[in-house]
């Protein structure tokens, strides 16, 4: 018996759409949302061709990344927050085990480009602004556990991790992984409650992360 060749066909298809965008994050992790299209298709092991006929532009691309990206943040933070019993635990691991929160955050607050298609498409803010809640959520509830410092706010907290996670040139990408784990290590040692150097201005919250 044969494969049904549109079958076939959508099975391909689906699969070069997965290969662009795994290597899309990775790219856009290391490079930024402007990385030319044609080193994503190189490493994604397909055409510049096959590329376009999937996303027929950068923007289109870019929104497909942050779609993808912002759906598993969403189910992560879903399921961290019905497993855990703790604001501050939760919290502590969305930051240190989510690579496609990293490029979330990237997305929303580093990239111009992409900014501005967060802003326009309904359905990315959405996604983003969900998210966005569920951090607010483990924010307040860690504070109220006494285990996150109360001059921060989730705002805070996303801009640390946008910063911090950049991905900087390494040797390696083991050396490159090890570093963003240590950093975020050292962001919630710091980020933890008890006597520390105080925050000039006022708590940035979700809302002022609203783009502009």
């Amino acid at each position: 018996m044969t494969a049904d060749p549109e079958t076939t066909l959508r099975a391909d298809a689906r699969r070069n759409r997965d290969q662009i965008l795994a290597a899309a994050k990775t790219i856009f992790a290391a490079s930024g949302a402007e990385a030319p299209m044609e080193e994503i298709a190189r490493a994604a092991g397909v055409g510049v061709g096959t590329l376009y006929r999937r996303f027929p532009d950068r923007d289109a691309l870019i929104r497909a990344v942050a779609m993808d990206n912002f759906e598993r943040v969403l189910v992560d933070a879903k399921v961290i927050a019905a497993e855990e019993t703790s604001s501050w635990r939760a919290l502590e691991r969305l930051l240190r085990q989510s690579v496609e929160l990293q490029l979330s955050v990237q997305l929303a607050m580093v990239s111009p480009r992409a900014l501005v298609i967060l802003k326009s498409d309904p359905e990315v803010r959405r996604l983003r602004d969900e998210i966005l809640a569920v951090l607010d959520g483990f924010v307040d509830g860690a504070q109220a556990e006494g285990k996150l410092r109360e001059d921060v706010g989730a705002g805070d907290i996303a801009i640390l991790f946008a910063t911090l996670l950049r991905q900087m040139r390494a040797k390696s990408p083991d050396v490159a992984e090890m570093a963003a784990r240590r950093c975020v290590g050292i962001m919630i040692d710091g980020l933890s409650a008890r006597p520390g150097t105080e925050l000039p201005g006022r708590p940035i919250t979700s809302r002022d992360l609203e783009p502009g």
